[in-house]
This record gives structure tokens, sequence and C-alpha cells, in this order.
């Protein structure tokens, strides 16, 4: 394929002065060009897959490698890989002396922490916010989960500690309804009745419509919005 933007990439902050549309575009490409690589050479298409438009947007707002974006499956992490300087490498993936199929802290300054499989990553994050606070540093903390790897224990002792300590770190949920296969059990049942609730989501809309008339401003109205959508999900 011809690629427009990837050529000219070579770190994340070449994308962070793109329009919408040039974001769009560009998660178009990442996403064909990692088909083409994957088919020739073998690899993990699916979780990457999932996680272009997600990869693009935290690097788009996040000053990485400064702030530290920390992910939980080293599967879904190949984008995350072609807009960190390595979109020729990423066709070594895998293979002898190339690219590692996961995260690797000695391959780049932008993967902070080995992830290989599920269920680490908020417990990593927490452990890097806390040496933060130690060495009186200043960045953002960034941990990426999905809701298959929120089932596993480990999540639930990163959260339960990250509560505990109040130290502050953000944790993004990539709930796609799968993992390896489709989820199971109570908390994949209990993500899905929120985001399928008619109630909840005819709720959402028409306090959406009215907030959007406000004469507050639409920066206002929408973090108005998601209070109460954080409420209404609390609530069902």
């Amino acid at each position: 394929m011809q690629l427009k933007y990837l050529p000219k990439i070579r770190s994340p902050q070449d994308i962070r002065n793109y329009s919408g549309r040039e974001l769009s575009e560009l998660c178009d490409e990442i996403r064909q060009y990692t088909i083409d690589t994957v088919t020739e050479i073998g690899g993990h298409l699916a979780s990457t897959l999932g996680a272009v438009e997600l990869t693009v947007a935290l690097h788009h707002v996040f000053n990485t490698p400064e702030d530290k974006l920390i992910w939980d499956v080293g599967h879904q992490a190949y984008a995350h890989k072609i807009l960190t300087g390595r979109v020729e490498e990423i066709k070594t993936i895998r293979q002898y002396g190339g690219l590692s199929g996961f995260l690797k802290r000695t391959e780049s300054e932008y993967d902070v922490f080995g992830a290989g499989h599920a269920s680490t990553s908020i417990s990593a994050a927490l452990g890097v916010a806390i040496a933060r606070n130690q060495k009186n540093e200043n960045f953002k903390v960034i941990a990426v989960i999905g809701d298959g790897g929120l089932t596993g224990g480990l999540a639930f002792e990163g959260l339960n500690n990250s509560g505990n300590l109040k130290t502050q770190i953000l944790v993004v949920l990539n709930d796609n309804e799968m993992s390896i296969s489709p989820n199971v059990g109570a908390i994949s049942k209990y993500l899905t009745r929120i985001t399928t609730n008619p109630i909840y989501n005819r709720i959402r809309d028409e306090i959406w419509k009215i907030t959007e008339s406000l004469p507050w401003g639409k920066s206002v109205s929408k973090r108005i919005l998601h209070k109460i959508d954080e409420s209404l999900k609390a609530l069902l």
C-alpha cells in the first residue's frame, strides 16, 4: 500500500499537531500496514487492531515518553511500536534478531514495562507512580487494561492498592468484550449490562442533547455530563 503518514513519523511528537481527519486517516494506514505485515510474517492481529485508535489517541494527548504509558498485553502494542520509531522494524517482529512480539524495555524508551500477558498494567503503573512521587518528579502515568485482563486477580490488587495509597494514575479500560475468546463471568456481564442498558443509553443521550444547548460552553457541559454518566453507571 502507498503510505502517506507513516514514513514521516519518527516519534509520537510528529502526530500531536494532526487534525482529527489526519488522525483518522493515520489509524486506517496503521491498520492496513499491520494487516499487510502480519499476513506476510505472522503474529497477533486481533489485539492490536482493536487498539489502533486508542493507541493513536493516547500518544496524541500525552507527552510520551515523559508521560509513562503502560500496556497490559504485549500483543496489542504493534501500533504503539509503529508510532514510536519502529515502523520499518515492525517487519521483523517475532523474527530472529528482530523486534520482540511484546513490550521490551531495552528496545525503546517508550516501552516502560515489559508487558507479556494480561492483568499486570495497573500494578506496574502504581509502582512507577510511587517512584515518581518519591523522586519529586512530575509526569503522568497511564495504565491500559482490557476487560479480559481486568478479571485477573493482580488487576484487582492493583486497583485496591491504588485506591488505598491515593496515588495519581490514570487507568484506561479497553472494554471490547473479548480476551482470547469471548469473555465470561460477573465482571464481563456487568460491563456489558451497563453499555447495552437501554435506560442508561436513553438517559445519557437525552442529557447530552440538553447540555449541548446550555450557555456554559461545551467543555463545562462535557465535565458535567461525565459526572452524571459515572453516577448512572454506578446506579445501574
